[in-house]
């Protein structure tokens, strides 16, 4: 992947990978506004109105339908072509009535699965940091950008923390509401966000700790009983005893 940063432009070449572009026969391709998802880890808006779902031929069309606010993100419309739509993102096209839930695939990196309009109601979320703000509540720190605040009756004894980095929660979009926790542990869901093994669903069953946490090896046992290993960088857990959202056929 070519250098990306520093720059209000980014050429095709440069673009990652998993974007379903034509790497030679355009020299420019969308580069995502700053947002909630990195450049390495999302999909612009226009790259999914027009390359994904197919319902524009040519960027200037897909700019349109966006501008006219067709599209919502997590419940809410954006209009910035250069969105930044990632990692268990909520998409609705409203006048067809259609929605979908980015996750990872195979070899794809990320695609994006069709839900129905019950499942687009929540999102999962994995904590990525917390920290204790003014008056000893604490605050959560999502992969998506995201703040949620845990409000705590007793500072010196907060017993309202009961959240981790690396769980994950189940929140109402768009006025994220916290509707379920699951925590990463033994026997909890998950599915791997990247390395060799991206889109693989299975459970927990054994954490080889190392120097650093996020580079603890975890092994999971998918739903034939094969086990493979990733790093805990790359665990998303999806649910307790079972996926807390529909994933693509044959996943699990």
């Amino acid at each position: 992947m070519g250098k990306m940063g520093g720059s209000k432009h980014l050429t095709r070449h440069a673009a990652p990978a998993f974007w379903p572009i034509l790497r030679k026969e355009w020299r420019w391709a969308v580069k995502p506004s700053p947002g909630p998802h990195s450049i390495e880890r999302c999909l612009p808006l226009l790259i999914i109105v027009r390359d994904i779902l197919g319902y524009a031929k040519t960027a200037r069309e897909a700019r349109k339908i966006i501008a006219q606010g067709h599209i919502k993100v997590d419940g809410k419309i954006r209009r910035d072509y250069k969105y930044p739509v990632g990692l268990m993102d909520v998409l609705e096209i409203i006048k067809i009535k259609k929605f979908f839930r980015v996750v990872p695939y195979p070899v794809k990196y990320m695609v994006l699965h069709e839900i129905s309009p019950e499942e687009a109601e929540y999102k999962l979320v994995r904590i990525e940091n917390k920290t204790t703000v003014k008056g000893g509540h604490i605050q959560l720190n999502t992969h998506d950008g995201r703040n949620i605040l845990i409000k705590v009756s007793d500072p010196t004894n907060p017993e309202e923390d009961v959240y981790k980095t690396f769980d994950v929660l189940k929140i109402s979009i768009p006025d994220q509401q916290t509707l379920d926790h699951y925590k990463f542990e033994i026997g909890s869901i998950a599915i791997v966000t990247d390395g060799r093994n991206v889109g693989r669903v299975g459970r927990i069953v054994e954490v080889a700790t190392m120097f650093k946490r996020r580079r603890n090896i975890v092994t999971l046992e998918d739903k034939n009983g094969e086990r493979f290993q990733t790093i805990q960088d790359y665990i998303f857990v999806i649910g307790k005893d079972k996926p807390e959202i529909s994933l693509p056929e044959g996943a699990w």
